[in-house]
Protein backbone atom coordinates (compact mmCIF):
# COMPACT_ATOMS: atom_id res chain seq x y z
CA UNK A 1 0.00 0.00 0.00
CA UNK A 2 1.37 3.40 -1.00
CA UNK A 3 1.60 6.28 1.47
CA UNK A 4 -1.28 8.05 -0.30
CA UNK A 5 -3.46 4.93 -0.04
CA UNK A 6 -2.54 4.54 3.62
CA UNK A 7 -3.50 8.15 4.33
CA UNK A 8 -6.80 7.85 2.46
CA UNK A 9 -7.63 4.76 4.54
CA UNK A 10 -6.68 6.58 7.74
CA UNK A 11 -8.96 9.54 6.99
CA UNK A 12 -11.75 7.27 5.80
CA UNK A 13 -11.48 5.30 9.06
CA UNK A 14 -12.14 8.55 10.94
CA UNK A 15 -15.12 9.25 8.68
CA UNK A 16 -16.39 5.73 9.48
CA UNK A 17 -16.07 6.47 13.22
CA UNK A 18 -18.19 9.59 12.70
CA UNK A 19 -20.73 7.56 10.72
CA UNK A 20 -20.96 5.09 13.62
CA UNK A 21 -21.57 8.01 15.99
CA UNK A 22 -24.39 9.18 13.73
CA UNK A 23 -25.94 5.71 13.70
CA UNK A 24 -25.74 5.49 17.48
CA UNK A 25 -28.15 8.43 17.76
CA UNK A 26 -30.49 7.25 15.01
CA UNK A 27 -29.02 9.21 12.12
CA UNK A 28 -28.16 7.65 8.75
CA UNK A 29 -24.51 6.62 9.22
CA UNK A 30 -22.56 9.03 7.06
CA UNK A 31 -19.38 10.68 8.27
CA UNK A 32 -17.07 13.19 6.64
CA UNK A 33 -13.64 14.70 7.28
CA UNK A 34 -11.90 17.52 5.46
CA UNK A 35 -8.12 17.37 5.37
CA UNK A 36 -5.54 19.95 4.39
CA UNK A 37 -1.78 19.45 4.53
CA UNK A 38 -2.22 16.16 6.37
CA UNK A 39 -4.30 17.70 9.16
CA UNK A 40 -8.02 17.19 9.72
CA UNK A 41 -9.56 20.66 9.41
CA UNK A 42 -13.16 19.73 10.06
CA UNK A 43 -15.53 16.85 10.61
CA UNK A 44 -19.21 16.27 10.14
CA UNK A 45 -21.78 13.54 10.56
CA UNK A 46 -25.36 13.39 9.46
CA UNK A 47 -27.76 15.16 11.82
CA UNK A 48 -30.84 15.58 9.64
CA UNK A 49 -33.15 13.82 12.11
CA UNK A 50 -31.93 15.63 15.20
CA UNK A 51 -31.76 19.03 13.50
CA UNK A 52 -34.85 18.46 11.35
CA UNK A 53 -33.02 20.24 8.54
CA UNK A 54 -32.78 18.84 5.01
CA UNK A 55 -29.25 20.25 4.88
CA UNK A 56 -28.04 18.17 7.83
CA UNK A 57 -25.68 16.11 5.66
CA UNK A 58 -22.19 15.24 6.85
CA UNK A 59 -20.48 16.92 3.90
CA UNK A 60 -22.30 20.24 4.34
CA UNK A 61 -21.60 20.33 8.06
CA UNK A 62 -17.90 19.59 7.50
CA UNK A 63 -17.62 22.19 4.71
CA UNK A 64 -19.24 24.83 6.93
CA UNK A 65 -16.89 23.99 9.82
CA UNK A 66 -13.81 24.08 7.56
CA UNK A 67 -14.87 27.41 6.07
CA UNK A 68 -15.34 28.90 9.55
CA UNK A 69 -11.95 27.59 10.64
CA UNK A 70 -10.13 28.97 7.58
CA UNK A 71 -12.32 32.11 7.49
CA UNK A 72 -12.87 31.44 3.80
CA UNK A 73 -15.43 29.64 1.66
CA UNK A 74 -12.58 28.62 -0.67
CA UNK A 75 -11.24 25.21 0.38
CA UNK A 76 -8.93 24.95 -2.67
CA UNK A 77 -6.21 22.84 -1.07
CA UNK A 78 -8.51 20.59 0.94
CA UNK A 79 -9.55 16.97 0.43
CA UNK A 80 -12.94 15.67 1.50
CA UNK A 81 -13.45 12.08 2.72
CA UNK A 82 -17.00 10.82 3.08
CA UNK A 83 -18.39 7.35 3.70
CA UNK A 84 -21.13 7.58 1.05
CA UNK A 85 -21.08 8.92 -2.50
CA UNK A 86 -22.40 12.50 -2.35
CA UNK A 87 -25.97 13.41 -3.31
CA UNK A 88 -26.74 16.28 -5.70
CA UNK A 89 -26.86 18.88 -2.90
CA UNK A 90 -23.53 17.80 -1.41
CA UNK A 91 -21.84 17.44 -4.82
CA UNK A 92 -22.85 21.03 -5.56
CA UNK A 93 -21.43 22.23 -2.25
CA UNK A 94 -18.18 20.35 -2.90
CA UNK A 95 -17.85 22.12 -6.26
CA UNK A 96 -18.83 25.51 -4.86
CA UNK A 97 -16.35 25.27 -1.97
CA UNK A 98 -13.54 24.43 -4.41
CA UNK A 99 -12.57 21.16 -2.69
CA UNK A 100 -9.51 19.76 -4.45
CA UNK A 101 -10.16 16.01 -4.14
CA UNK A 102 -13.16 13.92 -3.14
CA UNK A 103 -12.72 10.46 -1.65
CA UNK A 104 -15.83 8.43 -0.92
CA UNK A 105 -16.49 4.95 0.39
CA UNK A 106 -19.77 3.34 -0.63
CA UNK A 107 -21.40 3.95 -3.98
CA UNK A 108 -25.03 5.10 -3.86
CA UNK A 109 -27.02 3.53 -6.72
CA UNK A 110 -30.14 5.55 -5.81
CA UNK A 111 -28.81 9.10 -5.55
CA UNK A 112 -25.02 9.09 -6.00
CA UNK A 113 -23.85 12.05 -8.04
CA UNK A 114 -20.20 11.09 -8.46
CA UNK A 115 -20.83 8.39 -11.03
CA UNK A 116 -23.55 6.03 -9.81
CA UNK A 117 -26.68 7.84 -11.03
CA UNK A 118 -24.93 10.77 -12.68
CA UNK A 119 -21.56 12.47 -12.42
CA UNK A 120 -22.01 16.13 -11.51
CA UNK A 121 -18.24 16.49 -11.45
CA UNK A 122 -18.08 15.91 -15.23
CA UNK A 123 -20.31 18.90 -15.98
CA UNK A 124 -18.67 22.09 -17.29
CA UNK A 125 -17.61 24.17 -14.32
CA UNK A 126 -15.04 26.77 -13.35
CA UNK A 127 -13.62 24.22 -10.89
CA UNK A 128 -12.64 20.57 -11.27
CA UNK A 129 -12.69 18.09 -8.40
CA UNK A 130 -10.62 14.92 -8.57
CA UNK A 131 -12.99 12.06 -7.63
CA UNK A 132 -11.89 8.78 -6.05
CA UNK A 133 -14.59 6.28 -5.10
CA UNK A 134 -14.64 2.94 -3.33
CA UNK A 135 -12.25 3.78 -0.47
CA UNK A 136 -12.96 1.12 2.21
CA UNK A 137 -16.13 0.50 0.22
CA UNK A 138 -17.18 -2.75 1.92
CA UNK A 139 -16.88 -1.34 5.43
CA UNK A 140 -18.81 1.80 4.49
CA UNK A 141 -21.53 -0.13 2.63
CA UNK A 142 -21.88 -2.69 5.43
CA UNK A 143 -22.41 0.08 7.98
CA UNK A 144 -25.25 1.55 5.91
CA UNK A 145 -26.79 -1.85 5.12
CA UNK A 146 -26.75 -2.93 8.77
CA UNK A 147 -28.28 0.37 9.89
CA UNK A 148 -31.21 0.02 7.50
CA UNK A 149 -31.74 -3.67 8.34
CA UNK A 150 -32.03 -2.74 12.03
CA UNK A 151 -34.31 0.21 11.22
CA UNK A 152 -36.61 -1.97 9.08
CA UNK A 153 -36.71 -4.68 11.76
CA UNK A 154 -37.59 -2.11 14.44
CA UNK A 155 -40.41 -0.73 12.28
CA UNK A 156 -41.82 -4.23 11.74
CA UNK A 157 -41.76 -5.09 15.45
CA UNK A 158 -43.57 -1.83 16.31
CA UNK A 159 -46.58 -2.77 14.15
Amino acid sequence: MSKAEHNSHLYMQRAIELAREAASVGEVPVGCVIVQDGIILAEGRNNRESSQLATGHAELLAIEAASRKLKSWRLCDADLYVTLEPCLMCAGAILQSRIKRLFFGAYDPKSGMAGSVFNVFDLPSNHKVEVNGGILQKECADLLRDFFIIRRNNCETEK
